[in-house]
């Protein structure tokens, strides 16, 4: 008990005083997250949209794919991108293995399918409950689609923090494709598991607490930009 008490004291001591290699880990672990989530929005919140308003061969199928991809293995994931990034596979040249370009390209395989399948249930709901207005208007679900996007703005920041949330995570996919490169490619998690592993907890608490309270934090910022966007249509 003594011993878990002082890993904690050291734990809290290494995030007030800002430890360096702390910080190092933190901060890529927020560039390669954001990067990820950013691209996958980009991606995932068109494509949700558009499942949910057009009406198109496979559309079922594209439905249960997306679904089904919200639960892919990381570690399958990870060894798919490892296998293209790889030397001998098609994009060997540009080398990328082992980089947080391949921890990226790996997170947002993993979160696009996240954002999309809940962006098409929030879209498709909303269709539903407007549709008739909107075509009353002469609004085809074409013209439609960005206006659902931007009306349904605060529901879909949901998708994109549980979005956020897989990506920060994520240990499997991220472990395989960057490699756990000490001031390179080593994330929160993977650092976690590492100085476990070695015996280090203090760093290893001190990487969760950051992990825990960043969650948090994001938790409590979207939800106080949902109360600060909803109080003009209130008024």
């Amino acid at each position: 008990m003594t011993d878990i008490g002082e890993a904690f004291a050291a734990a809290f001591s290494l995030v007030y005083h800002l430890d360096h290699d702390l910080g190092e880990i933190v901060l890529l672990s927020l560039q390669v997250s954001v990067g990820a989530v950013a691209v996958a929005s980009v991606v995932g919140l068109p494509l949700g949209a558009a499942v949910a308003l057009f009406r198109f061969p496979g559309r079922g199928a594209i439905v249960v794919l997306l679904n089904a991809l919200m639960g892919l293995p990381p570690v399958v994931v990870g060894l798919v991108v490892y296998l293209v990034l790889s030397r001998a596979g098609p994009l060997g040249v540009l080398g990328l293995l082992f980089t947080p370009t391949a921890m990226v390209i790996a997170q947002v395989l993993l979160v696009a399918p996240i954002i999309a399948a809940l962006a098409r249930q929030v879209i498709e709901d909303m269709w539903g409950e407007y549709e008739e207005q909107l075509r009353s208007l002469g609004a085809t679900p074409r013209r439609a689609l960005a206006a659902l996007l931007w009306d349904g703005r605060l529901s879909l920041l949901t998708a994109v923090l549980a979005g956020f949330g897989r990506a920060i995570a994520e240990v499997g996919a991220v472990m395989i494709v960057g490699g756990n490169i000490d001031h390179v490619t080593r994330v929160m998690t993977t650092a976690i598991a590492l100085e476990v592993s070695k015996g280090d907890l203090a760093l290893a608490l001190g990487l969760g607490i950051v992990l825990v309270a960043l969650s948090i934090a994001v938790s409590a910022a979207v939800a106080l930009l949902r109360g600060t966007l909803a109080q003009p249509r209130a008024q």
